[in-house]
């Protein structure tokens, strides 16, 4: 049985499967020369009823995914190696599901656990044909399973803490009409409150899969299909001093707002530099929210809406003796934003348009939209500001495989990703409880208009993303099979066009009656924009050269540019069994991760360098009876890495450049059954991460002697990256009754670039139990699962900054400014389920 990720490498791969099915039930048995890891259905559906399944692979080893919550559906961040989610590629049934602009993983957003028959991790590599431009710290691939041969339904019902219900119904046709077809479709519906602070999170689904045999050689069609819609509402990270605090701080559950009425309505964060007319400002904390503290926003403003589906087909068809074809088109959709909000001048000059351009400051103040409709444009009124993304996604991957003989094949592959990238920033209205008429903002209602009756927007953005890859593979064996060579390469050619319609600004302007804007590359999008920015102080600075502007900061104008990555990458492994359940392997694999979208649009990286890494493993494997065991020490030369940190209260991506990074440890995994019914398996992780340089910030000002300003991260460990993991399962299976118990230690992991913040590592536990009813009905069961059994307090995922502490200056350097928080997210405490399965 395959477990690679296209119908190609199924085609091709041999998975041999020597191990009792007891050890099975954590992992499978592998013979592919590289260090990879799978997991079976029977260990993933023992899992919480709607986890994710990257949560299901947490003991991998070398991998770690910090889950938002005990039930998935609010995400969380995957590492392997130190390797972040963006630089994994994740592939449902082959074809690939990251971001095609930003290549990140939607943990929440992935198929129903009880649909999935594998799950694969690629540790540190990827394989051959994988349709990826951003694979350099390895893959993830889970395949769906097959319907059936006799008709059948299965319901499921769970309910736990947090107010948790889930409910998910399977149907099987089985096999019907004359050429053996057979299909299933499945439904899931979840909801459950936040475990801290107001809100819930939301998940629909629906799946289907038809699967066509064609003859008596394993060629077949299947097309398999699948729609997702999330509503959640953000938990919120916390920093290190409210976390100490409080663990609990989070949003609020009101949002007070000014009565419309002749006047001013003022709805502006107290302290925020503007006049504050009225009485408004302590009623405005409770929407916008401070910066530390119980008083934190409105929850309803700080939310993750997605509408995701796709379509997959697979093929494979024999074309003569030993000559095999498989052919992998699909379709995906996405539309998703997180959030975000402002508060908006009725004479703000975006509202303006043109009419801003060439009119007198006078006339300019007389001019405005009347958002709140209470007659007069001297208000200030809150408006939902969400970032869109809408993306429309084409592939295929193909394989052409010839076998001269049962030791000997080849393989020709060709991937083609094609995705149109929208990126928009309509501005929609609240509610007068604070709430968005829409959670797309005015792209999914009604949106604010401008005097040009255009949409007001702060992003419009156009992109296309186009891989074009061929790869080729040789397999061999050699002396009796005791010697396996693979020899593969691959050459990603990778385009990016760009088309940014908007002005982007790179510093703070708080000039009252100019468009606030923050940060870097935030976008002004208004026929008035250049006109606008030039008056306020701003400097002209084209696409592509130093970002300099003036004390104000710089405005870089809309332009098109089409940027283009290509790599040839080569795939070898060599494997040795010099006895009967042994095998030595050796790999060496180079990566490509072309730069994203969001980089070559951002304003203080109009050059981008793709990210390449270099890795090699050195491996030994036993798989004999019911012993399983594994280890492997590996190396990896990563070079320009890019690091990012997504903002929750902005909604945005920070970006810097830490350089050269070079990875070394050790991984290694067993499972064996010391008794009958009982089975045992445990792995361990070492991973040493080590950034070879400093990188520049920027340069002081000319009155500080122009000093380049460095920040010292040389030596330093990577952000996130847990130098020590170890975990184990144990587990009983009985005739009547399972149990089993997963224990996870996550080692203390460093908050920043030059490691000034670090939180301490963590142990959790979880059990699964469940009760047989095969004796009244085939099938069903009643499973009680939870999560952080002893109640671990911890923190999970980090979204990291450059420092927290202000680095002096020396003769040659400018001070390093504090750098601002990292923030973390708080691990979900002890959390219960139970669920009960009815099969027919």
């Amino acid at each position: 049985m395959s477990l690679a990720q296209s119908t190609g490498s199924q085609a091709l791969d041999e998975i041999v499967v020597t191990a009792a099915k007891r050890a099975e039930t954590v992992i499978v048995a592998e013979s592919a020369p590289k260090s990879r890891t799978s997991i079976g259905a029977d260990f993933i559906q023992k899992q919480q009823p709607g986890q994710s399944i990257l949560q299901s692979l947490n003991l991998t080893p070398g991998y770690n995914f910090t889950n938002n919550d005990a039930y998935g559906n609010s995400g969380g961040n995957v590492r392997i190696r130190g390797f972040d989610g963006a630089r994994i590629s994740l592939t449902q049934d082959g074809i690939p599901v990251n971001d095609t602009g930003n290549y990140s993983i939607y943990s929440g957003q992935q198929v129903d656990p009880e649909l999935i028959e594998r799950a694969t991790v690629n540790i540190g590599t990827t394989d051959v044909d994988s349709p990826t431009a951003s694979a350099a710290g390895g893959t993830i691939n889970y395949v769906t399973r097959k319907p059936t041969k006799d008709p059948g339904a299965m319901v499921q019902g769970t309910y736990g803490e947090e107010n948790y219900r889930r409910v998910i119904g399977i149907l099987d046709s089985g096999e019907f009409g004359p050429w053996h077809t057979s299909a299933w479709v499945s439904g899931s519906y979840a909801k459950y409150d936040k475990f801290k602070g107001p809100g819930s999170e939301e998940k629909y689904q629906a799946n289907f899969r038809v699967y066509q045999p064609i003859g008596s050689s394993g060629d077949f069609v299947s097309v398999i299909g699948n729609y997702t819609r999330n509503r959640n509402n953000f938990i919120r990270n916390l920093r290190l001093s409210e976390y100490f605090t409080d663990h609990d701080i989070d949003r609020v559950d009101t949002c007070v707002r000014p009565t419309p009425g002749a006047g001013v309505q003022d709805e502006r964060p107290t302290g925020s530099g503007v006049p504050v007319a009225g009485n408004n400002g302590a009623n405005n904390q409770s929407c916008q929210g401070t910066t530390i503290g119980a008083d934190s926003g409105y929850y309803n403003l700080f939310i993750n809406p997605s509408n995701t589906g796709n379509i997959r087909a697979q093929g494979r068809f024999t074309l003569a003796d030993g000559l095999t074809l498989t052919v992998d088109p699909s379709y995906q959709y996405t539309l998703a934003n997180g959030g975000g909000n402002e508060v908006v001048a009725e004479t703000d000059p975006r509202l303006q348009g043109s009419v801003f351009n060439g009119a007198t400051a006078a006339t300019r103040i007389a001019r405005g939209v009347d958002l709140n409709g209470d007659g007069d444009i001297s208000d200030f009124v809150r408006l939902y500001r969400p970032n869109n993304t809408q993306t429309n996604r084409y592939g295929v991957n193909a394989s052409l495989i010839y076998e001269f003989s049962d030791q000997h094949r080849i393989r020709f592959a060709y991937a083609f990703d094609y995705g149109r990238h929208k990126q928009t920033g309509e501005f929609g209205f609240l509610d007068q409880s604070g709430n968005p008429e829409s959670v797309f903002g005015g792209h999914g209602s009604d949106p604010v208009l401008t005097l040009d009756g255009n949409p007001l927007q702060n992003r419009d953005r156009f992109s296309i993303a186009q891989l074009n890859q061929f790869s080729g593979e040789y397999r061999g064996k050699f002396f009796d099979e005791k010697v396996e060579v693979n020899l593969g390469v691959r050459a990603p050619f990778f385009r990016r066009e760009l088309n940014q319609h908007c002005y982007t600004i790179s510093a703070s302007n708080s000039t009252p009656g100019v468009a606030q804007a923050s940060g870097s590359g935030f976008a002004f999008c208004t026929a008035a924009a250049e006109a606008q920015l030039l008056s306020a102080g701003y400097k002209i600075v084209d696409f592509g050269t130093p970002n300099t502007g003036t004390a104000v900061g710089a405005l870089r104008r809309p332009f098109s540019a089409v940027i283009k990555y290509d790599k040839v990458l080569p795939n070898v492994g060599v494997s040795f069994k010099p006895w009967d359940g042994h095998q030595i392997y050796v790999s060496y694999a180079e990566s490509l991760s072309a730069p994203r979208t969001d980089d070559l649009y951002d304003i203080q990286l109009s050059l981008v360098k793709p990210e390449t890494t270099k890795a090699v493993d050195l491996g030994y494997r036993y798989q004999r009876g019911a012993v399983l065991a594994s280890g492997a020490i590996y190396y990896n030369r990563f070079d320009n890495r890019i690091v990012r940190a997504f903002d929750q209260d902005q909604g945005i991506n920070l970006v810097r450049n830490v350089g050269r990074v070079d990875f070394y440890g050790f991984d290694g995994q067993a499972g064996f059954e010391p008794i009958k019914h009982v089975s045992l398996y445990g792995t361990f992780s070492y991973t040493h991460t080590e950034v070879k340089s400093d990188f520049q910030s920027g340069v002081t000002s000319a009155a500080l002697g122009s000093l380049p300003i460095i920040v010292p991260t040389k030596g330093k460990q990577l952000v996130e990256t847990p130098k020590y993991q170890w975990g184990a399962r144990a587990q009983y299976e009985g005739r009547v009754f399972e149990i089993g118990l997963d224990f996870k230690h996550v080692g203390k992991r460093f908050g920043t670039d030059v490691n000034d913040e670090v939180v301490s590592g963590y142990n959790v536990v979880d059990l699964d139990a469940r009760l047989k009813l095969d004796k009244y009905l085939p099938g069903a069961f009643i499973q009680v699962n939870v999560s952080n059994l002893f109640d671990e307090k911890y923190l999970g995922s980090i979204s990291s900054t450059t420092n927290v502490n202000p680095i002096a200056a020396t003769a040659t350097t400018g001070a390093v400014s504090a750098g601002g928080f990292p923030t973390y997210a708080v691990g979900s405490p002890q959390t219960a389920s139970v669920t009960l399965r009815v099969a027919f």
